[in-house]
C-alpha cells in the first residue's frame, strides 16, 4: 500500500483513495446522467458538473470525504427553472425546436448567479446559514422533494408519454395535481419501457433488502445497468442511438419506441465540446443567457440555488463529517466558497449545479476512502468514461436511471423519515409534514418559509416573547480563570441561535474557556437550539474543552428524545438567581 503522511495526521493512502473514487465513479456515472436528464437538461451536463466538482471543489476546499456533484435534492429546482425559462422563451416568439437549448442557456446564467451568491456567502463567512433553519422544516423540505422526484420518475420508468403528464392547457402538472394523476398516467404506460423499469426498481430496491452482501461488493446502480443495458438491445429489441423509431401492438394497442426518448443521449465529442467552452465561450453556442436577469421570476431561481443549494451542501458536509472515522472538521465556509467557484466555473461550460452529495461521500467512506483525492479520483475517471465510451453510455435507458431517482426518493422520503422527526416531538413533527404540504402546494422557497412560520407559531403558543424571537437575552459572566457562563432569558429558539451560538464559541473556543449554558431562567427551548448545543459539546471536546448545559431541571421534555424541546413548568420568579 501507498502511504504518505497528511497534514493533519491522518494517513492518506493513494492506493485506498483510488479504489474509493473509482467505486463512486461507478454509482455516479448512472446517477450523473439521471439526474440531469430528470432536471430537464442534457444529461452529459450532469457528468461536466461532477468532473468540476471531483477536481475544482477538491483543490478549494478543505473537506476531506464527501463528493461534490449533481444531487437528487436539486432536480425539483433546476427543472422548474427549466420549465419557466422555456415557458419565456415560447413567449417571446422562439421556435420550439430551440425551446430547450435557450432554456438551458437561461437556466445556466441564473446558476452563475447563484454560484457567485455562494462565494460571497462563504467570503461573508455564511457557513452558519446551515444552523438558521429548523432541523424539522429541513428534513421536510428534503422529504418533500423525495416525493417530487418519486412522482416525477415513475412515468419515465414506466415510459408514459408526456401527453398524459399535462392538463387541459398543455402545461405540465404541478406536483400535488401529479401525484393525484400518476394512477391515469401510468395506466398508459410503454410496456417494454415498464419491463426495464421495473426489472430496474426490484434491483434497486432488492438488492440491499434481500442480498446485502451483494450490495456492498457491487453497487445497486452498477448491477442495474449490468442487466438494463442488454435487456433493452436484445430482449426488447430497444432502438439503438440514430435509428428510426417504430411502432409495435400490445394489448389491443399501438406503442412507440424512440431512442430518443428513452436512451441517453451523450454526444460523441463530448470532451471535445467541452474544451470548445473553455476555449471560447463568448462565440460557444451554449453561453449563458444573461438576459433572462430582467425578469423577476428568475431571481426565484437565483434565490433557491443559493439558499436551497447551500443549505443542502452545508448539512451534508456537516454529515459526512461526523462519519469520518478520523473526526477532521471541515471549514463550512471554505467549502461553500469552494462549491460557490466551482459552481460558476461549471455554469459556463453547461454544467448543473452542485452540492457536497451525501450518499455518494457516504460510499466513498464506505470503500476506504482516506482523503479528498478520492473525490479527485472519481472526477477523473468520469472524464475518462465520457472521453472513451460516450456510445456505451448512449444504450442507457432512461428507464432504468429513472428507477434509481424513485429510490433515491424514497430514501429522502422514507417512512423511517416520519418516524424519526416524531421521535423528536409531535410539534417537531407538525412542523415537518406542514413543511411538506407547502412544497407540494407551492414551491421550495414558500413552502420551507410556511414550515418556518408554524414553527414560530407553535412557539408563540408554547410562550416565546416577541423580544427573544431574534435576539437572544443572555448575561455573560466570567467565573473563573478557565470558565464564562453564558445565562440565557426568555427564550432558546432555532431564530435567535446564530447571534447565542456566536456567544459561546467567541468565549468559549475562541479563548480556550470552558463555558457553563445555564437555561434556568427560559421559558423555552427549541429542538433546535438542544441539538445544536450537543453538536458544539463535541466541538469543545475536539478542542479539549468543556461545555456545560445546565437549568433544566424545571422544564418539561416535550418528548422522549434527549434532543427534545423543553417548555418551563414553573415559574421563573421561584427559581430565579439571586
Amino acid at each position: 500500500m501507498i502511504a504518505t503522511p497528511s497534514a493533519n495526521g491522518a494517513p492518506r493512502s493513494i492506493t485506498s483513495d483510488l479504489k474509493a473514487g473509482f467505486m463512486v465513479f461507478l454509482i455516479a456515472l448512472p446517477l450523473c446522467l439521471g439526474i440531469a436528464g430528470a432536471s430537464g437538461c442534457p444529461p452529459v451536463s450532469g457528468i461536466y458538473t461532477a468532473i468540476a466538482g471531483g477536481i475544482l471543489a477538491t483543490l478549494l476546499s478543505n473537506s476531506q470525504l464527501t463528493i461534490k456533484g449533481p444531487a437528487a435534492g436539486l432536480i425539483v429546482i433546476v427543472l422548474g427553472c427549466v420549465t419557466d425559462c422555456s415557458t419565456f422563451a415560447g413567449t417571446q416568439g422562439v421556435a420550439d425546436s430551440d425551446l430547450a437549448l435557450t432554456a438551458f442557456r437561461m437556466t445556466l446564467a441564473v446558476c452563475v448567479i447563484s454560484g457567485i451568491c455562494q462565494i460571497i456567502f462563504g467570503a461573508l463567512k455564511g457557513g452558519v446559514l446551515g444552523d438558521f433553519f429548523p432541523s424539522s422544516a429541513v428534513h421536510g423540505l428534503l422529504a418533500s422533494i423525495g416525493v417530487i422526484i418519486m412522482a416525477k420518475q415513475i412515468p419515465v420508468a414506466f415510459g408514459v408519454p408526456k401527453q398524459y403528464l399535462m392538463d387541459a392547457h398543455g402545461h405540465s402538472f404541478e406536483p400535488l395535481a401529479l401525484i393525484l394523476h400518476l394512477p391515469e398516467a401510468v395506466s398508459h404506460l410503454n410496456p417494454l419501457v415498464a419491463v426495464i423499469g421495473v426489472v430496474g426498481l426490484v434491483i434497486m430496491f432488492g438488492l440491499p433488502a434481500f442480498l446485502p452482501k451483494l450490495g456492498k461488493m457491487i453497487p445497486a446502480q452498477v448491477i442495474v445497468l449490468l442487466v438494463t443495458v442488454p435487456l433493452a438491445m436484445f430482449v426488447l429489441h430497444m432502438p439503438r442511438p440514430g435509428a428510426a423509431d417504430y411502432d409495435y401492438a400490445a394489448f389491443g394497442q399501438t406503442f412507440t419506441l424512440s431512442a430518443g426518448k428513452h436512451l441517453v443521449s451523450v454526444p460523441n465529442d463530448a470532451i471535445q465540446q467541452l474544451g470548445s467552452r473553455a476555449a471560447g465561450l463568448a462565440t460557444f453556442s451554449l453561453f449563458p443567457d444573461f438576459s433572462i436577469l430582467k425578469q423577476g421570476f428568475a431571481w426565484k431561481w437565483v434565490a433557491l440555488f443559493a439558499i436551497i443549494g447551500s443549505l443542502e451542501s452545508l448539512l451534508s458536509a456537516k454529515a459526512v463529517d461526523m462519519l469520518d472515522p478520523y473526526k477532521r472538521k471541515t471549514d463550512l465556509n471554505r467549502d461553500l466558497l469552494a462549491v460557490g467557484l466551482a459552481n460558476t466555473a461549471v455554469a459556463f461550460l453547461g454544467g448543473i449545479p452542485m452540492i457536497a452529495e451525501i450518499v455518494r461521500s457516504r460510499a466513498n467512506i464506505d470503500n476506504g476512502a482516506k482523503s479528498k483525492y478520492s473525490n479527485m479520483f472519481h472526477g477523473l475517471f468520469l472524464l475518462v468514461a465520457v472521453a472513451a465510451i460516450p456510445q456505451l453510455l448512449n444504450l442507457i435507458p432512461l428507464a432504468a436511471l429513472a428507477a434509481m431517482l424513485i429510490f433515491t426518493g424514497f430514501r429522502l422520503a422514507h417512512p423511517r423519515e416520519f418516524m424519526h422527526v416524531y421521535h423528536y416531538g409531535r410539534e417537531q413533527f407538525v412542523v415537518f409534514v406542514a413543511t411538506i404540504i407547502g412544497v407540494l402546494a407551492t414551491d421550495l422557497l414558500v413552502g420551507i418559509f410556511i414550515g418556518i412560520g408554524v414553527k414560530l407559531l407553535i412557539h408563540f403558543i408554547n410562550g416565546m416573547p416577541l423580544t427573544s424571537v431574534f435576539r437572544p437575552i443572555l448575561h455573560i459572566e466570567q467565573v473563573d480563570n478557565q470558565t464564562y457562563c453564558i445565562r440565557a432569558s426568555q427564550s432558546a429558539v432555532f431564530s435567535n441561535w446564530l447571534m447565542f451560538r456566536s456567544q459561546i464559541y467567541n468565549y468559549g473556543i475562541l479563548q480556550e474557556k470552558n463555558v457553563i449554558v445555564d437555561l434556568s431562567q427560559t421559558n423555552l427551548v427549541d429542538h433546535s437550539t438542544m441539538e445544536k448545543l450537543m453538536e458544539l459539546q463535541r466541538d469543545f471536546e475536539a478542542n479539549g474543552l468543556k461545555l456545560e448545559v445546565t437549568g433544566l431541571e424545571h422544564h418539561v421534555n416535550l418528548s422522549n428524545h434527549p434532543a427534545g424541546a423543553r417548555i418551563r413548568s414553573q415559574p421563573i420568579e421561584a427559581h430565579a438567581h439571586n
